[in-house]
C-alpha cells in the first residue's frame, strides 16, 4: 500500500503546484467486508480529477462529489456508507460492509 499512497500524495503536490484546490478522502475506518483498508486514499482536484481509491462504484462517486463540496467550501466532513436490505444495490456495500471515509481539503 506504500507506494500507492506515494502516488497519490504526489499527485495531490502536482496539483497543487499547478494552483489546483485539492481534497484528500481517506478511510478511517471499516467493519465487516470493504474493498479498502483504513489508511487507503482518493484526492480529488477541482476539475473533478481523482487518483487512489477508498472503495469503488457508486461510493467512490459519492466521494468525489463530497470532495468537490470539501474543496469550495473548505469545511471537512466524516461519510459513512454501508449495506441495509432497502439500498443493498443502490450506494452501499453490497458485500454487507461499512466504510468510514474521512474527506479535507488539503492546503
Amino acid at each position: 500500500m506504500a507506494e500507492v499512497v506515494t502516488d497519490v500524495l504526489a499527485q495531490v503536490r502536482q496539483w497543487q503546484e499547478a494552483g489546483r484546490g485539492v481534497a484528500l478522502a481517506t478511510v478511517v475506518g471499516t467493519w465487516g467486508s470493504s474493498p479498502c483498508q483504513a489508511g487507503s486514499h482518493l484526492a480529488v482536484s477541482d476539475d473533478s480529477a481523482f487518483v487512489g481509491s477508498v472503495s469503488g462504484g457508486c461510493i467512490e462517486g459519492a466521494v468525489v462529489t463530497e470532495a468537490l463540496q470539501v474543496i469550495a467550501d473548505g469545511r471537512p466532513r466524516q461519510l459513512e456508507f454501508g449495506v441495509t436490505d432497502e439500498m443493498a444495490w443502490s450506494i452501499g456495500l453490497a458485500c454487507g460492509g461499512k466504510v468510514q471515509i474521512y474527506v479535507e481539503r488539503v492546503e
